[in-house]
């Protein structure tokens, strides 16, 4: 029995569990996996029966299949192995006849006449007519066949079956549900600063678009589309567990001298292309004709309709992962990508901060410029709020030339309330020099206590903070200056005068387990 074609569907896409968060998504490859949800109509006779649901995901994980919605439940479940190919058709009609039509190369009329398949695909195609055996296609010219029908169990479309029992039959409505294989979705950013202002006050607006990847080769009309975000614990290979049906193709195998039956062929080069030129030159006039019609005088004076307002995914708690809902149903579409906007915040809070890192380990002769971040916290005081799924950020400043693209970063996941930094790369303006006055060729010397010295300029115009990264507290013992500890890491932060200088001094050593225990 066959079901009908798909009248609800739902799409929820998983990220790819391996990629890690500064990896692009794999275009040509996808390894992220989908969960596919399908509700169709089935009419069951009496007693057992096989339903079949055509046009399935080919990456369909055929174990993780579940019927709902059958009164006798499910007794087995099938995967087609075979897609309907020229080589699957070939196979499939093997000792039967097919009609071949082929150009006679004295007259140039097209000729058909019965023949019987008598070889399989893979070993080339040969035919029995009534002047004897055939290699097809092997003689330069034109040739078809045509089959009379379509062998049983053969489908264009992925096909997955299963056999159930209904007593008394009737039409049911069942769902089927299962994991996909060849899907991926990633989150891209922009980051656009506003007028430049206080490096402590920075506001910019932050917009962002979920890129939904489908590589199959089926389409998903009018769909309930959703993304999760989130670390998976995956523990089965879908790739190994999918093995998608294969269309095969023929190989066709020809004699070194033509056809057994007539010989060498006289080829005809008379190839006569104006009948595809004409259907291209029709086609493109037309559409030119179309796209050249003056409009009338009403139609031009007629303002353009308003633009349709964006359509915008929901945020929603899926245990301790964050689900993304598209608010309409949209097509996924086969071998393609789609985005949809996720994020539109104006005006978020933010600052640039300026870092450093000054330990013994990287103490240099010369000064090096500092990095330049861009940070904010993830909360509704600064403007977001929100679950940041791990992606790129393109970050742009304002000009007098308009914006400016300045670097894609990295973003990793961040969840709501914490702090997010987006670096920005090298400061031309903020320069250091970390210095150690401790003698690192004495036995011994990092466990005594030894100077550090930290020179910083400063050639902005305004006033900026530089925040000086000291080490793990795992690594340094710090004495002369009051540093906190943030990502693991002992900080200070020093405000720099506009063009000028500020030198900073402390101590260090490793740490000391006697002292410690005492």
């Amino acid at each position: 029995m066959e079901a009908s074609a798909p009248q609800d569907l739902a799409v929820t896409v998983y990220r790819d569990p391996n990629r890690v968060p500064w990896r692009q998504m794999n275009r040509n490859n996808p390894r992220g996996f989908a969960m596919i949800s399908e509700t169709r109509t089935v009419t069951l006779p009496p007693g057992e029966s096989t339903i079949r649901f055509d046009g399935v995901s080919e990456g369909m994980v055929a174990v993780s299949a579940i019927v709902t919605g059958l009164p006798g439940g499910t007794i087995e479940k099938n995967r087609n192995a075979d897609l309907l190919s020229p080589a699957a058709l070939v196979d499939g009609t093997l000792g039967n006849r097919v009609t071949i039509t082929r150009t006679n190369p004295a007259t140039g009329e097209a000729e058909s006449e019965d023949a019987i398949v008598r070889t399989r695909a893979d070993g080339g195609l040969v035919l029995q007519t009534d002047e004897g055996y055939e290699a097809v296609r092997c003689s330069g010219l034109r040739e078809g066949l045509s089959f009379d029908e379509i062998p049983g169990g053969l489908s264009p479309n992925p096909v997955f079956t299963i056999d159930t029992a209904s007593e008394a039959g009737g039409t049911y409505t069942v769902t089927l549900s299962y994991l996909s294989w060849g899907f991926d979705w990633q989150a891209n950013y922009v980051a656009a600063l506003q007028e430049e202002g206080d490096a402590d006050d920075v506001r910019f607006d932050l917009s962002s678009w979920l890129t939904i990847l489908n590589d199959n080769g089926q389409s998903f009309e009018n769909a309930e589309l959703m993304a999760v975000a989130g670390s998976l614990n995956i523990v089965s290979n879908f790739s190994q567990l999918a093995s998608p049906p294969r269309a095969r193709p023929l190989q066709l195998t020809c004699w070194p001298r033509g056809s057994t039956a007539t010989g060498i062929p006289v080829p005809n080069y008379d190839f006569n292309e104006s009948e595809y030129d004409d259907a291209i030159v029709v086609t493109g006039a037309r559409v030119q004709r179309e796209s050249m019609t003056s409009p009338s005088p009403v139609q031009a004076l007629a303002p353009p309709p308003p633009p349709p307002p964006p359509v915008v995914a929901g945020e929603e708690n899926l245990g301790d992962l964050k689900l993304y809902r598209i608010p309409v149903r949209m097509d996924v579409n086969a071998q393609g990508l789609k985005q949809v906007l996720f994020l539109q915040e104006e005006d978020v809070e933010g600052e640039l901060v300026y870092e450093i890192t000054c330990t013994p380990w990287s103490s240099r002769v010369e000064p090096y410029p500092v990095q330049l971040s861009l940070e904010t916290v993830n909360d509704e005081e600064h403007g977001l709020g929100v679950a940041l799924p791990s992606g790129e950020v393109s970050i742009f400043e304002q000009s007098a030339f308009g914006e400016l693209w300045v670097r894609d970063v990295n973003l990793r996941d961040f969840a709501s309330g914490q702090d997010v930094e987006m670096p920005i790369g090298e400061s031309n303006q903020v320069f250091g020099n970390c210095t150690s006055l401790g003698d690192q060729t004495q036995q011994g010397w990092n466990t005594r206590w030894a100077g550090m010295t930290l020179e910083l300029t400063n050639a902005n115009p305004e006033a900026v903070r530089v925040r000086v990264q000291m080490g793990s507290p795992l690594q340094w013992e710090i004495r002369g200056q009051r540093a906190g500890v943030r990502d693991a890491q002992r900080f200070v932060e020093i405000r720099v005068p506009a063009n000028g200088a500020r030198t900073v001094e402390w101590e260090t050593r490793v740490p000391q387990p006697d002292e410690e225990e005492s």
